[in-house]
């Protein structure tokens, strides 16, 4: 595998991700901030963060998978959120969770969630970008 992924001593264990990845692979992969559109480019989820950010997730795997890569080579993610507060943590994690039931696999690399005043269209909730090494 080309992906290790630890917790440090002296810095906390978060369950949804590790604090650090190490990387081992000859091919680096950076796919562009998924939105919540479907394959035609309509808006999934309108006002729904959850079914928004299991749709970027769903997303970012297929754009993961176009260059033959998983999750489980991914070594950093990225979440902008608009408006971003933390009680819509709740919100968040039941689209990752949803996403990473379809998927078969959660997405464990460190992370990043940056709350943002807008993104490229006002329907948009989250986008959510990934690294990813691959050997």
């Amino acid at each position: 595998m080309a992906i290790t992924l630890i917790n440090p001593e002296g810095l906390p264990e978060i369950d949804v991700y590790r604090q650090v990845a190490i990387a081992s692979g000859s091919r680096t992969v950076f796919t562009a901030g998924q939105v919540a559109w479907d394959a035609d480019g309509v808006t999934v989820g309108a006002g729904d963060l959850a079914a928004q950010v299991e749709q970027c997730y769903l997303n970012v795997a297929t754009a993961l998978a176009a260059a033959g890569a998983t999750f489980a080579d991914a070594v950093k993610l990225t979440a902008y959120v608009v408006d971003w507060t933390p009680d819509k943590m709740g919100q968040f994690m039941e689209g990752v969770t949803r996403a990473a039931q379809k998927l078969g696999a959660a997405p464990a690399a460190p992370a990043t969630l940056v709350g943002v005043q807008a993104l490229d269209i006002p329907d948009h909730l989250v986008e959510i970008e990934a690294v990813a090494v691959v050997e």
